[in-house]
């Protein structure tokens, strides 16, 4: 496997990559990899003649300095998991390859979506996001890059950018990796104390009660938020930030549910927060639907 920090030549890898097979994935990261990242990479390594990981955590979509130094970084161990999974090439610039001159002056605008749910909770995230995302996505070329559908709506907004940008990029969603107990797999949960852990479940379970009551018939969104806030809001280790039920389409919030739609949750473990999203079941797509659960080992 390669292993480059510079943009040049991760550029021309993926040019000469494109010369070579016919299709070539790609699978943004901000590094500290666990099963959540392997079985984007495992998916991409099935269905693609060529793969490309990038590891940059970006200074961007943080609302805080501190915040950006405490996200973990262990390239050694993303660089030897990234090749045992058959990665072909690791772009892992710093700040200085990404971003030569500072600050960028241009940023993509994420619209009125990333203001809302997460973009309400952390104000330009998602103008972070979009931004390093079409930089990625100029450097890597035409490609099929994966997602994980736990950032639903990082995913819906990327899906929006490469729409209205035309920019020559098919985005492919892979589902959440659950541990045993449903928690979904996060850089984020090794910062839980193991009491945070346990509680922390209680994201997956206020999701599955919401999908427990539309398999019952209930189609009001109001019910569905008021049981999963009720379910969280039980935990007393859990501070709720928001839920919502939103159309899986338009991410707008119905009233009542008329087409596939899918619940969203966040919520504070002590200074830890989490978030969580399942697709609700819908008549004629199975019992479950997408429930959004892989395997732990992502197969």
């Amino acid at each position: 496997m390669e292993v480059t920090s510079s943009p040049d030549q991760f550029n021309y890898a993926m040019e000469g990559a494109r010369a070579r097979v016919e299709s070539v994935g790609f699978v943004p990261t901000m590094g500290d990899l666990h099963e959540g990242h392997a079985l984007l990479i495992r998916t991409a390594r099935d269905g693609c003649g060529f793969v490309a990981v990038s590891v940059f955590v970006n200074p961007l979509q943080f609302g805080s300095r501190a915040d950006l130094d405490a996200y973990p970084r262990r390239l050694e161990k993303d660089r030897a998991m990234a090749s045992a999974l058959g990665a072909d090439v690791l772009f892992a610039p710093g700040e200085a390859e990404m971003y030569p001159d500072g600050v960028p002056q241009v940023t993509v605008d994420p619209g009125p979506l990333g203001g809302r749910w997460e973009g309400a909770s952390r104000p330009g995230h998602f103008r972070g996001v979009l931004t390093v995302v079409a930089k990625l996505f100029s450097l890597a070329g035409p490609c099929r890059a994966h997602f994980g559908e736990k950032d639903a709506q990082q995913l819906a907004l990327v899906r929006r950018m490469v729409l209205d940008l035309n920019i020559p990029v098919e985005v492919v969603a892979c589902p959440t990796v659950r541990a045993a107990d449903g928690l979904a797999v996060s850089s984020r949960n090794g910062r839980l104390s193991s009491r945070e852990r346990a509680a922390a479940c209680v994201l997956f379970e206020s999701l599955s009660t919401a999908a427990a009551l539309v398999r019952r018939g209930v189609r009001r969104s109001d019910l569905l938020r008021a049981e999963m806030a009720r379910r969280i809001g039980a935990e007393p280790l859990a501070r709720l930030d928001y839920v919502a039920v939103v159309d899986d389409e338009r991410w707008e919030e119905p009233s009542v549910i008329e087409s596939p739609a899918r619940a969203l949750v966040a919520a504070r473990f002590g200074e830890t927060r989490l978030i969580d999203t399942l697709l609700l079941p819908w008549p004629g797509e199975g019992s479950m639907q997408n429930s959004g659960v892989a395997s732990r080992s992502g197969r």
